[in-house]
Protein backbone atom coordinates (compact mmCIF):
# COMPACT_ATOMS: atom_id res chain seq x y z
CA UNK A 1 0.00 0.00 0.00
CA UNK A 2 1.75 3.51 -0.85
CA UNK A 3 1.71 5.56 1.81
CA UNK A 4 -0.06 8.97 1.91
CA UNK A 5 2.16 11.83 0.97
CA UNK A 6 2.21 14.83 3.93
CA UNK A 7 1.27 18.65 2.78
CA UNK A 8 2.13 20.99 5.31
CA UNK A 9 0.40 24.71 5.07
CA UNK A 10 1.75 27.53 7.00
CA UNK A 11 -0.84 30.29 6.95
CA UNK A 12 0.82 34.11 7.64
CA UNK A 13 -0.84 37.22 7.40
CA UNK A 14 2.28 39.59 8.02
CA UNK A 15 5.77 39.27 6.58
CA UNK A 16 6.98 39.12 10.08
CA UNK A 17 5.17 36.40 10.83
CA UNK A 18 6.62 34.71 7.18
CA UNK A 19 10.34 35.56 8.62
CA UNK A 20 9.66 33.62 11.86
CA UNK A 21 8.44 30.78 9.81
CA UNK A 22 11.37 30.71 7.73
CA UNK A 23 13.38 31.38 10.46
CA UNK A 24 11.81 27.83 12.20
CA UNK A 25 11.98 25.71 9.04
CA UNK A 26 15.66 26.73 7.97
CA UNK A 27 16.39 25.65 12.47
CA UNK A 28 14.84 22.64 11.62
CA UNK A 29 11.69 23.01 13.85
CA UNK A 30 9.58 21.15 11.86
CA UNK A 31 10.30 17.22 10.32
CA UNK A 32 10.10 16.93 6.63
CA UNK A 33 7.04 17.15 3.94
CA UNK A 34 6.19 16.26 0.93
CA UNK A 35 4.79 19.46 0.43
CA UNK A 36 5.36 22.39 2.07
CA UNK A 37 2.75 25.56 0.84
CA UNK A 38 2.48 28.91 2.10
CA UNK A 39 -1.44 30.75 2.23
CA UNK A 40 -1.75 33.98 2.58
CA UNK A 41 -4.24 36.22 4.79
CA UNK A 42 -4.54 39.37 3.61
CA UNK A 43 -6.88 40.92 6.31
CA UNK A 44 -6.49 44.49 6.05
CA UNK A 45 -9.92 46.35 6.65
CA UNK A 46 -9.45 46.87 2.56
CA UNK A 47 -7.34 43.98 1.23
CA UNK A 48 -8.35 45.34 -2.49
CA UNK A 49 -5.96 47.82 -1.80
CA UNK A 50 -3.05 46.80 0.41
CA UNK A 51 -0.24 44.43 -0.41
CA UNK A 52 -0.54 40.69 0.24
CA UNK A 53 2.78 39.38 2.19
CA UNK A 54 3.92 37.66 -1.01
CA UNK A 55 4.04 41.16 -2.56
CA UNK A 56 5.89 42.92 -0.09
CA UNK A 57 9.47 44.60 -0.57
CA UNK A 58 11.85 41.60 0.71
CA UNK A 59 9.97 38.54 0.60
CA UNK A 60 11.40 37.12 -2.56
CA UNK A 61 14.06 35.44 0.27
CA UNK A 62 11.03 33.47 1.61
CA UNK A 63 9.80 32.15 -1.61
CA UNK A 64 12.25 29.18 -1.78
CA UNK A 65 11.30 28.00 1.69
CA UNK A 66 7.92 26.92 -0.16
CA UNK A 67 6.79 24.70 -2.69
CA UNK A 68 4.02 26.96 -3.84
CA UNK A 69 2.08 30.04 -2.31
CA UNK A 70 -1.63 30.63 -2.30
CA UNK A 71 -4.07 33.49 -1.22
CA UNK A 72 -6.86 32.14 1.08
CA UNK A 73 -8.66 35.82 0.33
CA UNK A 74 -9.10 34.12 -3.25
CA UNK A 75 -10.25 30.84 -2.52
CA UNK A 76 -13.35 32.74 -0.55
CA UNK A 77 -13.36 35.54 -2.82
CA UNK A 78 -15.48 38.05 -2.28
CA UNK A 79 -15.86 37.34 1.37
CA UNK A 80 -13.28 39.40 3.60
CA UNK A 81 -10.85 36.63 5.28
CA UNK A 82 -11.37 37.97 8.95
CA UNK A 83 -15.25 38.37 8.77
CA UNK A 84 -16.06 34.72 6.89
CA UNK A 85 -16.26 31.40 8.83
CA UNK A 86 -18.23 28.45 7.12
CA UNK A 87 -21.21 26.77 8.19
CA UNK A 88 -20.80 23.44 10.59
CA UNK A 89 -22.41 21.69 7.51
CA UNK A 90 -20.71 23.00 4.89
CA UNK A 91 -16.99 21.90 6.43
CA UNK A 92 -16.82 19.01 3.87
CA UNK A 93 -18.34 20.71 0.99
CA UNK A 94 -14.97 23.30 1.54
CA UNK A 95 -12.48 21.08 2.31
CA UNK A 96 -13.34 19.52 -1.11
CA UNK A 97 -13.09 22.94 -2.83
CA UNK A 98 -9.54 23.70 -1.29
CA UNK A 99 -8.24 20.49 -1.91
CA UNK A 100 -9.37 21.15 -5.72
CA UNK A 101 -8.02 24.37 -5.63
CA UNK A 102 -5.08 23.60 -3.97
CA UNK A 103 -4.03 20.08 -5.73
CA UNK A 104 -3.86 18.44 -2.64
CA UNK A 105 -5.59 15.54 -3.85
CA UNK A 106 -5.90 12.57 -0.39
CA UNK A 107 -2.20 14.05 0.95
CA UNK A 108 -2.40 14.19 4.61
CA UNK A 109 -2.19 17.86 5.46
CA UNK A 110 -0.53 19.66 8.52
CA UNK A 111 -1.57 23.00 9.53
CA UNK A 112 0.34 25.76 10.60
CA UNK A 113 -1.62 29.16 12.20
CA UNK A 114 -0.89 32.09 14.06
CA UNK A 115 -4.06 33.53 16.14
CA UNK A 116 -6.02 30.31 15.93
CA UNK A 117 -8.52 31.67 18.28
CA UNK A 118 -10.52 34.14 15.24
CA UNK A 119 -10.86 33.59 11.97
CA UNK A 120 -9.10 33.39 9.19
CA UNK A 121 -6.84 30.93 10.98
CA UNK A 122 -9.60 29.09 12.78
CA UNK A 123 -12.05 28.88 9.81
CA UNK A 124 -8.88 26.88 8.34
CA UNK A 125 -8.87 24.54 11.11
CA UNK A 126 -12.27 24.21 11.22
CA UNK A 127 -12.64 23.28 7.35
CA UNK A 128 -9.29 20.57 7.83
CA UNK A 129 -10.80 18.59 10.25
CA UNK A 130 -8.43 16.26 12.17
CA UNK A 131 -5.65 17.89 10.74
CA UNK A 132 -2.48 18.67 13.19
CA UNK A 133 -2.08 21.90 14.21
CA UNK A 134 1.19 23.86 14.85
CA UNK A 135 0.92 27.47 16.07
CA UNK A 136 3.36 30.00 16.12
CA UNK A 137 3.74 33.50 17.62
CA UNK A 138 4.07 36.67 15.44
CA UNK A 139 4.71 39.43 18.22
CA UNK A 140 3.95 39.80 22.09
CA UNK A 141 0.31 37.89 22.11
CA UNK A 142 1.59 34.64 22.59
CA UNK A 143 2.83 35.80 25.84
CA UNK A 144 -1.14 36.48 27.24
CA UNK A 145 -3.94 34.08 27.25
CA UNK A 146 -5.96 32.51 24.45
CA UNK A 147 -8.74 35.19 23.95
CA UNK A 148 -11.46 32.91 23.62
CA UNK A 149 -12.39 29.73 24.71
CA UNK A 150 -11.53 27.56 22.05
CA UNK A 151 -13.39 24.55 20.55
CA UNK A 152 -11.68 21.09 22.16
CA UNK A 153 -12.14 19.42 18.76
CA UNK A 154 -9.53 22.78 17.59
CA UNK A 155 -7.14 23.35 20.60
CA UNK A 156 -6.67 19.41 21.51
CA UNK A 157 -5.29 19.18 18.09
CA UNK A 158 -2.75 21.61 18.47
CA UNK A 159 1.06 20.38 19.22
CA UNK A 160 2.92 23.21 20.09
CA UNK A 161 3.72 26.94 20.16
CA UNK A 162 6.50 28.37 18.34
CA UNK A 163 7.51 31.44 19.43
CA UNK A 164 10.69 33.82 19.29
CA UNK A 165 12.26 34.57 22.26
CA UNK A 166 11.32 38.19 23.07
CA UNK A 167 11.16 38.29 26.44
CA UNK A 168 13.65 36.03 27.43
CA UNK A 169 13.02 33.95 30.23
CA UNK A 170 9.26 34.32 29.68
CA UNK A 171 6.94 31.24 28.46
CA UNK A 172 3.69 31.83 26.50
CA UNK A 173 0.59 31.45 27.95
CA UNK A 174 -1.46 30.61 24.97
CA UNK A 175 -2.62 27.60 24.73
CA UNK A 176 -1.61 26.42 27.89
CA UNK A 177 -5.27 25.02 28.72
CA UNK A 178 -4.60 22.30 26.49
CA UNK A 179 -1.57 21.88 27.33
CA UNK A 180 -0.08 22.56 24.42
CA UNK A 181 3.78 23.27 24.91
CA UNK A 182 5.64 26.69 24.15
CA UNK A 183 9.09 25.80 21.69
CA UNK A 184 11.41 28.83 20.74
CA UNK A 185 12.74 29.61 17.60
CA UNK A 186 16.43 30.21 17.54
CA UNK A 187 17.24 33.95 16.80
CA UNK A 188 20.39 33.13 15.24
CA UNK A 189 18.31 32.00 12.12
CA UNK A 190 15.82 35.16 12.74
CA UNK A 191 18.42 37.23 12.12
CA UNK A 192 19.61 35.32 8.56
CA UNK A 193 16.33 35.17 7.98
CA UNK A 194 15.92 38.92 8.53
CA UNK A 195 19.28 39.93 6.50
CA UNK A 196 17.87 38.26 3.54
CA UNK A 197 14.96 40.28 3.55
CA UNK A 198 16.88 43.60 3.84
CA UNK A 199 19.26 42.78 1.42
CA UNK A 200 16.02 42.28 -1.16
CA UNK A 201 15.18 45.76 -0.21
CA UNK A 202 16.00 47.63 -3.06
CA UNK A 203 14.76 51.07 -2.09
CA UNK A 204 15.57 51.68 1.24
CA UNK A 205 17.15 54.46 2.50
CA UNK A 206 20.10 55.01 5.06
CA UNK A 207 18.75 56.18 8.06
CA UNK A 208 21.14 59.17 9.74
CA UNK A 209 23.69 58.70 12.03
CA UNK A 210 22.88 58.87 15.98
CA UNK A 211 19.12 59.09 14.45
CA UNK A 212 16.09 58.01 17.19
CA UNK A 213 13.62 55.60 15.07
CA UNK A 214 9.71 56.85 16.01
CA UNK A 215 7.38 53.66 15.21
CA UNK A 216 4.30 53.84 14.24
CA UNK A 217 0.96 51.37 15.00
CA UNK A 218 -1.77 52.78 13.64
CA UNK A 219 -3.45 51.98 17.00
CA UNK A 220 -6.88 54.25 15.95
CA UNK A 221 -7.69 51.70 13.29
CA UNK A 222 -7.65 49.01 16.46
CA UNK A 223 -10.19 51.44 18.10
CA UNK A 224 -7.48 51.60 21.06
CA UNK A 225 -7.10 55.11 20.89
CA UNK A 226 -8.56 58.39 18.54
CA UNK A 227 -6.86 59.17 15.44
CA UNK A 228 -6.34 62.72 17.99
CA UNK A 229 -5.02 60.55 21.01
CA UNK A 230 -2.41 58.62 18.39
CA UNK A 231 -1.54 61.81 16.76
CA UNK A 232 -0.57 63.23 20.02
CA UNK A 233 1.15 60.02 21.30
CA UNK A 234 3.67 60.94 18.03
CA UNK A 235 4.18 64.28 18.41
CA UNK A 236 5.20 63.00 21.74
CA UNK A 237 7.56 60.67 20.38
CA UNK A 238 9.33 63.78 18.72
CA UNK A 239 9.62 65.92 21.95
CA UNK A 240 10.66 63.18 23.94
CA UNK A 241 13.19 62.40 21.66
CA UNK A 242 14.76 65.84 21.03
CA UNK A 243 14.63 66.19 24.93
CA UNK A 244 16.79 63.46 24.96
CA UNK A 245 19.46 65.50 22.76
CA UNK A 246 18.86 63.77 19.32
CA UNK A 247 18.78 66.26 16.40
CA UNK A 248 18.07 63.78 13.96
CA UNK A 249 14.61 61.53 13.61
CA UNK A 250 13.00 58.91 11.41
CA UNK A 251 9.31 58.25 11.47
CA UNK A 252 8.30 54.66 10.55
CA UNK A 253 4.64 55.00 9.96
CA UNK A 254 2.34 52.06 9.65
CA UNK A 255 1.57 51.09 6.18
CA UNK A 256 -1.94 51.84 6.21
CA UNK A 257 -1.87 54.91 8.52
CA UNK A 258 -3.12 58.48 7.07
CA UNK A 259 -0.43 60.92 5.67
CA UNK A 260 -2.25 63.91 7.85
CA UNK A 261 0.09 61.69 10.69
CA UNK A 262 3.38 62.73 8.97
CA UNK A 263 2.50 66.01 8.17
CA UNK A 264 2.15 66.91 11.88
CA UNK A 265 5.20 65.36 12.86
CA UNK A 266 6.72 67.17 10.19
CA UNK A 267 5.49 70.47 11.29
CA UNK A 268 6.73 69.91 14.86
CA UNK A 269 9.64 68.79 14.04
CA UNK A 270 10.00 72.26 12.18
CA UNK A 271 8.97 74.14 15.07
CA UNK A 272 11.65 72.10 17.35
CA UNK A 273 14.74 72.73 14.85
CA UNK A 274 15.34 69.38 14.46
CA UNK A 275 15.69 66.78 11.01
CA UNK A 276 12.60 64.45 10.51
CA UNK A 277 13.32 61.70 7.62
CA UNK A 278 9.71 59.76 7.28
CA UNK A 279 10.09 56.25 5.64
CA UNK A 280 7.45 55.74 2.76
CA UNK A 281 8.66 52.26 1.96
CA UNK A 282 6.28 49.25 3.26
CA UNK A 283 9.22 47.86 5.37
CA UNK A 284 9.78 45.60 8.66
CA UNK A 285 11.52 48.04 11.38
CA UNK A 286 13.94 44.95 11.39
CA UNK A 287 15.09 45.98 8.23
CA UNK A 288 16.12 49.28 9.25
CA UNK A 289 17.65 47.19 12.31
CA UNK A 290 20.07 45.36 9.53
CA UNK A 291 20.45 48.51 7.29
CA UNK A 292 21.58 50.73 10.00
CA UNK A 293 21.97 50.86 13.93
CA UNK A 294 19.56 53.97 15.18
CA UNK A 295 20.81 55.55 18.38
CA UNK A 296 17.86 54.92 19.72
CA UNK A 297 14.47 53.37 18.83
CA UNK A 298 10.54 54.86 20.31
CA UNK A 299 7.67 53.12 20.12
CA UNK A 300 4.32 52.87 22.54
CA UNK A 301 4.50 48.84 22.57
CA UNK A 302 5.36 47.43 19.51
CA UNK A 303 7.10 43.76 19.31
CA UNK A 304 9.97 45.69 16.98
CA UNK A 305 10.68 47.45 20.41
CA UNK A 306 11.55 44.00 21.68
CA UNK A 307 13.12 42.56 18.14
CA UNK A 308 15.58 45.55 18.88
CA UNK A 309 15.89 44.93 22.28
CA UNK A 310 16.36 41.38 22.23
CA UNK A 311 18.01 40.24 18.89
CA UNK A 312 19.59 43.40 17.72
CA UNK A 313 20.79 45.00 21.31
CA UNK A 314 19.87 48.40 20.46
CA UNK A 315 18.69 50.98 22.99
CA UNK A 316 14.98 51.21 22.89
CA UNK A 317 12.01 53.69 24.88
CA UNK A 318 8.46 53.38 25.50
CA UNK A 319 5.93 56.13 25.58
CA UNK A 320 1.99 56.14 26.12
CA UNK A 321 1.37 52.73 27.57
CA UNK A 322 -0.32 54.18 30.72
CA UNK A 323 -3.64 56.14 29.58
CA UNK A 324 -3.84 53.16 26.39
CA UNK A 325 -3.72 50.44 29.51
CA UNK A 326 -6.04 52.79 31.46
CA UNK A 327 -8.74 53.41 28.10
CA UNK A 328 -7.83 49.51 26.74
CA UNK A 329 -11.64 48.15 26.17
CA UNK A 330 -12.56 45.10 27.50
CA UNK A 331 -10.70 44.41 29.72
CA UNK A 332 -9.71 41.02 27.92
CA UNK A 333 -8.69 42.79 25.09
CA UNK A 334 -5.49 40.61 23.85
CA UNK A 335 -3.32 43.83 23.22
CA UNK A 336 -3.14 44.13 27.08
CA UNK A 337 -0.54 41.80 27.68
CA UNK A 338 1.58 43.40 25.37
CA UNK A 339 1.38 46.68 26.05
CA UNK A 340 1.96 45.49 29.86
CA UNK A 341 5.02 44.17 28.84
CA UNK A 342 6.52 47.47 27.27
CA UNK A 343 5.09 49.50 30.33
CA UNK A 344 6.93 47.28 32.67
CA UNK A 345 10.28 46.11 31.30
CA UNK A 346 11.34 48.86 28.62
CA UNK A 347 12.59 52.17 30.07
CA UNK A 348 10.25 55.34 29.66
CA UNK A 349 11.11 57.92 27.22
CA UNK A 350 10.31 61.08 29.00
CA UNK A 351 12.31 59.72 32.46
CA UNK A 352 9.43 60.19 34.81
CA UNK A 353 10.30 59.40 37.81
CA UNK A 354 8.26 56.24 39.82
CA UNK A 355 8.71 54.53 35.65
CA UNK A 356 11.58 51.68 36.89
CA UNK A 357 11.34 48.19 35.47
CA UNK A 358 9.25 45.89 37.50
CA UNK A 359 11.61 42.99 38.84
CA UNK A 360 12.21 40.20 36.83
CA UNK A 361 11.84 37.62 39.01
CA UNK A 362 8.31 38.85 39.22
CA UNK A 363 7.36 39.29 35.67
CA UNK A 364 6.49 35.66 35.06
CA UNK A 365 4.02 36.21 38.39
CA UNK A 366 2.55 39.35 36.79
CA UNK A 367 1.64 37.83 33.54
CA UNK A 368 -0.09 34.68 35.24
CA UNK A 369 -2.32 37.28 37.73
CA UNK A 370 -3.36 39.31 34.10
CA UNK A 371 -3.83 36.27 32.52
CA UNK A 372 -6.05 34.85 34.79
CA UNK A 373 -8.45 38.26 35.23
CA UNK A 374 -8.53 38.80 31.81
CA UNK A 375 -9.77 34.93 31.02
CA UNK A 376 -10.62 33.11 34.67
CA UNK A 377 -13.15 30.66 32.78
CA UNK A 378 -10.52 30.02 30.81
CA UNK A 379 -7.76 29.58 33.44
CA UNK A 380 -9.46 29.35 36.91
CA UNK A 381 -5.72 27.17 38.05
CA UNK A 382 -3.94 30.59 37.94
CA UNK A 383 -6.34 31.64 40.68
CA UNK A 384 -3.54 30.94 43.56
CA UNK A 385 -1.06 32.57 41.62
CA UNK A 386 -2.73 35.78 40.86
CA UNK A 387 -4.11 36.13 44.43
CA UNK A 388 -0.46 35.33 45.96
CA UNK A 389 0.77 37.62 43.52
CA UNK A 390 -1.84 40.54 44.20
CA UNK A 391 -0.99 40.36 47.82
CA UNK A 392 2.46 40.93 47.54
CA UNK A 393 2.94 43.35 44.67
CA UNK A 394 0.04 45.46 44.09
CA UNK A 395 1.52 48.68 44.78
CA UNK A 396 1.75 52.42 42.84
CA UNK A 397 4.03 50.76 39.93
CA UNK A 398 1.81 47.46 39.51
CA UNK A 399 -2.18 49.41 40.10
CA UNK A 400 -2.39 50.15 36.21
CA UNK A 401 -1.96 46.56 35.12
CA UNK A 402 -5.66 46.00 36.67
CA UNK A 403 -8.77 47.12 37.08
CA UNK A 404 -9.84 47.57 40.94
CA UNK A 405 -13.68 46.52 39.56
CA UNK A 406 -12.77 43.82 37.81
CA UNK A 407 -10.36 42.52 41.11
CA UNK A 408 -13.83 43.26 42.88
CA UNK A 409 -15.64 40.86 40.44
CA UNK A 410 -12.91 37.85 40.93
CA UNK A 411 -12.76 38.01 44.70
CA UNK A 412 -8.61 38.96 44.70
CA UNK A 413 -6.42 41.33 46.57
CA UNK A 414 -6.81 44.98 45.54
CA UNK A 415 -10.43 44.79 44.94
CA UNK A 416 -13.37 46.25 47.26
CA UNK A 417 -13.63 43.78 50.28
CA UNK A 418 -16.71 41.61 49.48
CA UNK A 419 -18.73 43.46 52.55
CA UNK A 420 -18.58 46.38 50.82
CA UNK A 421 -19.09 46.10 47.49
CA UNK A 422 -22.59 46.84 47.55
CA UNK A 423 -21.78 50.87 48.12
CA UNK A 424 -21.05 51.68 44.46
CA UNK A 425 -24.29 50.07 43.67
CA UNK A 426 -26.24 52.04 46.77
CA UNK A 427 -28.56 55.15 45.80
CA UNK A 428 -28.25 56.72 48.81
CA UNK A 429 -24.35 56.53 49.06
CA UNK A 430 -24.23 57.68 45.94
CA UNK A 431 -26.49 60.94 46.77
CA UNK A 432 -23.97 61.45 49.85
CA UNK A 433 -20.94 61.38 47.90
CA UNK A 434 -22.50 64.07 45.54
CA UNK A 435 -23.27 66.44 47.85
CA UNK A 436 -19.64 66.29 49.40
CA UNK A 437 -18.27 66.55 46.05
CA UNK A 438 -20.80 69.76 46.20
CA UNK A 439 -19.62 71.05 49.54
CA UNK A 440 -16.00 71.09 48.69
CA UNK A 441 -16.35 72.88 45.43
CA UNK A 442 -18.15 75.89 47.26
CA UNK A 443 -15.70 75.31 50.01
CA UNK A 444 -13.04 76.03 47.54
CA UNK A 445 -14.62 79.20 45.85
Amino acid sequence: MTARRTTRIHCVSTLYGAATLAAALESGCFAEADRRLLLVFNTSACPETALPVDRMPGFEPLRDHFDAVHSFNEAIRPFHPAAWAPRQDDLPLFERHLRLLWGLGEDRVELVLESLQVNPALAVAQIFTGAPVHVYADGLMSYGPTRNKLDPLVGTRVRRVLHLDLVPGLTPLLLTEFGVPAEVVPGEAFLKVMGEIAGAVEELPVLPDDCALLLGQYLSALNIMTPEEEEELHLRMVRGAVARGHRALVFKPHPTAPARYSRALETEAQRLGVELMVLDVPVLAETLFEKSRPALVVGCFSTALFTASAFYRLPVARIGTEPLLEGLTPYQNSNRVPAVLADALLPDLERRAGEEPVPADTLGALVAAIGFTMQPQIYPGLRPQAEEYLSRHLGPRTRRYFRRKRLTALGLPGGVPRRLAFLPHNSTVRRIVRRARALKKSVRR
